[in-house]
């Protein structure tokens, strides 16, 4: 049967979330372009690229069950120095326990070129978990294919990159010939037995409806042929997806996720964003594909990825509670465990007003905001972080942090019970505020370390002849006198 008679005899089928009958408008057949379409008109390379709108709505259609995949060790360790196998194990015990019994970080990707890489494949596995899934991330080719196979895998990635900035420009193809050689390396990995999961990179430069949805609707096929579930990955590469409703293809992120389900028929469960945060949208773009019909988010921890990185697993955790009105399971205070890990066993410098798990991320400076936490956290704390990230809200002392700061910081950071906990009035804190106000008279411009305050208020103590130690007041009923 010809184009022709196809497009003449499209099926007409009941859409049971309407309860209406319906026809599909077009065909999606592969627009083999003799130029690459490069979407100069928003993409000047010379210019700031253009965000142009025609108001198009697509409604959402956020699945009954989502879920993160992680990338840190694969396209996170891309941009640093290797873990080793210890720092690699390790952390995917502490993604197990952050997911939950419920699973809800659903994989792990892994590379599997050098020794290091599968000895600490084979660790991991050998915990046994059923959550994170242990998956690889491989070369196109049959034998890293039996790689996967004796390891036991059951998925693998695969780079199908999908804009003609590739296809075209790297790849030196037409976009037939891309297609073709495509679908022959996942038949290849098919024949093996190994689940394929289909990495779509710079999907937001690509011809969604010219390559994308004519790709996609052959990988269902295939899909049906061997009985083996095919995953589709958008990978916003370059960072150029955006949110916002009524965008132009191929930078709309809902327009993507509409086309992928709806137009190639890829099942929900099936589709994964895949998101990079070079203009801040990492996260909103994550959320979005959600939001439209994606199943699964892929995450680096910290999002620590390729140039400005990748979605921070830990903000979809949050974001997933927000939307879903609980955790599922996960359990938060990992989050705060492995902020830690990364700075004292494997070096890495978390920014400090990195939400969630930065140094200062509920910590608050000004002396009005310091009063207002001493009568009630919730007035300046996002939420309980004590009890979700097992962080109390801290005031930093300053010149304007006055005694309501100071005295919130000695109860915060000495973890006082409430019977043991210093107010504005102690004398503790009025020696400490005396050193703290010498300090800013003498020029003194910067915000006091917590080494400083340590050591400051130690030498109070012995004066006043108190002392406060691991979270617990020697002398309980003394430091209010």
């Amino acid at each position: 049967m010809n184009m022709n008679e196809t497009f003449s005899n499209r099926p007409v089928t009941m859409n049971e979330k309407n309860n209406l009958l319906e026809i599909e408008e077009h065909m999606y057949i592969l627009d083999d372009v003799k130029k690459p379409n490069v979407f100069r008109n928003m993409f000047p390379y010379s210019e700031i690229p253009k965000i142009p709108f025609n108001d198009r709505i697509v409604p959402h259609n956020m699945p009954k069950d989502i879920w993160i995949t992680d990338t840190t060790f694969r396209d996170g360790q891309q941009s640093r120095a290797p873990y080793t196998t210890e720092q690699i194990v390790t952390i995917y015990d502490y993604l197990h326990r952050l997911g939950g019994p419920n699973g809800m970080v659903r994989a792990c990707e892994f590379f599997l070129y050098s020794k290091k890489d599968r000895d600490a494949v084979y660790k991991c596995m050998e915990r046994g978990y059923q959550f994170p899934e242990v998956t690889s991330w491989i070369r196109a080719s049959k034998e890293d294919f039996r790689l996967v196979k004796e390891i036991g895998m059951k998925e693998t990635g695969i780079l199908v990159s999908c804009s003609d900035y590739h296809i075209f420009m790297k790849l030196k193809m037409t976009r037939r010939q891309a297609m073709d050689h495509y679908l022959s390396v996942i038949r290849e990995c098919l024949e093996e037995g190994i689940s394929p999961r289909c990495h779509l990179e710079d999907i937001t430069r690509a011809d969604i409806y010219g390559y994308v949805v004519p790709f996609c609707v052959e990988l269902m096929k295939l899909m049906e042929e061997y009985k083996i579930p095919i995953k589709i990955r958008a990978c916003d590469t370059m960072g150029y997806g955006v949110n916002y409703p009524g965008a132009v293809i191929p930078r709309s992120v809902p327009g993507i996720i509409y086309a992928i389900h709806t137009h190639a028929g890829v099942p929900h469960s099936l589709i994964e964003w895949h998101g990079h945060n070079d203009f801040y949208k990492a996260v909103a773009n994550s959320t979005t594909a959600w939001l439209y019909g994606c199943s699964g988010v892929n995450a680096s921890l910290f999002g620590i990825g390729e140039r400005t990185g990748n979605t921070p697993l830990e903000a979809m955790v949050f974001e997933y509670a927000q939307l879903k009105g609980d955790l599922n399971g996960m359990d938060t205070t990992v989050i705060t465990e492995l902020a830690e890990y990364y700075e004292k066993e494997i070096g890495y410098h978390i920014p400090e007003r990195t939400p969630f798990v930065g140094k200062n991320f509920n910590v608050t400076r000004a002396g009005i905001h310091a009063d207002g936490l001493l009568k009630n956290e919730e007035i300046y704390n996002i939420f309980d972080t004590e009890k979700f990230l097992n962080r109390p809200v801290i005031c930093a002392v300053s010149n304007t942090s006055g005694l309501a700061g100071i005295a919130h910081w000695i109860n915060t950071y000495f973890r006082l019970k409430e019977d043991e906990q210093v107010s504005k009035t102690s004398e503790l804190v009025h020696e400490v505020k005396k050193w703290v106000d010498e300090e800013y008279a003498g020029g003194r411009v910067t915000v006091l370390t917590d080494a400083e305050l340590i050591k400051v208020i130690d030498d109070a103590c012995e004066k006043l002849g108190i002392s406060l130690k691991g979270g617990q007041s020697k002398a309980a009923g003394k430091l209010d006198r």
